[in-house]
């Protein structure tokens, strides 16, 4: 059960579409870059207190350390540093339409750089979710305006969904070989650290301490929940389905988000955003295979 695409699939999106409450906690209190390599830092280190309670050893093939340095700097520095960024000069709404490249270039990145088929379920499944979402933050768009600084935003959002996706097409690569999911995060998570802080302090970032116990608590979260559980169930189900399936999961969880912003901001749900939440769905279940006889496409 625990091992199984669907069970794998609702943790990821469950928990990502949630923690983004929690980073609302972590604006302002320190450097952006600091709070995320403290982030993948606690992290790390349970994932490594794990492993030596289950005995499982940390010591893997040394060649394996470049693909791993790799991973983690486009999934745990860049990734994170260019979303943030991205966030700065561009509204949510267009961002969360966006995000959605990642299946795009996903798709390319495993034809170019693993020789894997295209998967056609998988890009009409992901246009088909394009278009729930472009509904769901529709009215949002109306009060859009190209504001000064929009394109490097754009550029900013292309580079950190860029990253992403190859983050994601190299860690299917390490997947396929006998390397275990929890050996890869705990390395992946603890090169990103290594480079992110520094990249921090090269800044000019100064480390000061919050005193807001808030600060703690929504930290706590995004390293065990959002980070620990949910890398480890993503990175899990990218090895069992393929990282172009696997990142479906960035138009779904924007819908858990919604509905958690429903209970504690008040969100107001329109007709035109319910329709796009079922559009989502129909496209999730495309992309997955789950309607390929009904469509008649080869998985």
């Amino acid at each position: 059960m625990f091992s199984s695409n669907t069970f794998l699939f609702l943790i990821c999106t469950l928990v990502w579409g949630s923690t983004w409450i929690a980073v609302t906690y972590q604006v302002g209190e320190m450097h952006v870059m600091l709070s995320v390599a403290l982030r993948f830092a606690i992290a790390a280190l349970i994932i490594g207190g794990i492993c030596v309670v289950k005995g499982i050893t940390l010591r893997v093939d040394i060649r394996l350390h470049k693909w791993f340095f790799l991973a983690g700097i486009l999934l745990y520095t860049l990734d994170y540093s260019f979303l943030y960024a991205a966030q700065a000069h561009m509204i949510s709404a267009l961002l969360a339409v966006l995000s959605s490249s990642v299946i795009y270039f996903n798709v390319v990145l495993r034809r170019l750089i693993m020789g894997v088929p295209m998967r056609l379920e998988v890009v009409l499944g992901a246009t088909i979710g394009l278009i729930g979402i472009v509904l769901i933050f529709l009215p949002e768009f109306e009060a859009f305006s190209l504001q000064q600084g929009i394109i490097v935003g754009l550029l900013f959002a292309t580079a950190s969904f860029l990253s992403a996706a190859l983050g994601n097409v190299v860690s299917e690569k390490i997947l396929q070989g006998p390397v275990r999911v929890m050996q890869m995060n705990f390395w992946c998570m603890s090169y990103g650290v290594v480079i992110t802080s520094c990249i921090a302090f090269l800044s000019g970032a100064s480390v000061s301490l919050p005193s807001n116990t808030s600060y703690y608590a929504s930290l706590l979260y995004l390293s065990v929940f959002g980070s620990v559980i949910a890398f480890g169930a993503y990175m899990r189900l990218l090895k069992q389905i393929g990282s172009d399936k696997s990142a479906y999961v960035v138009l779904v969880y924007p819908i858990v988000a919604l509905a958690i912003s429903t209970v504690f901001e008040g969100y107001q749900w329109t007709y035109l955003a319910v329709i796009g939440v079922f559009i989502v769905l129909i496209g999730n279940a495309i992309a997955m295979g789950k309607l390929n006889s009904l469509l008649s496409i080869k998985a």
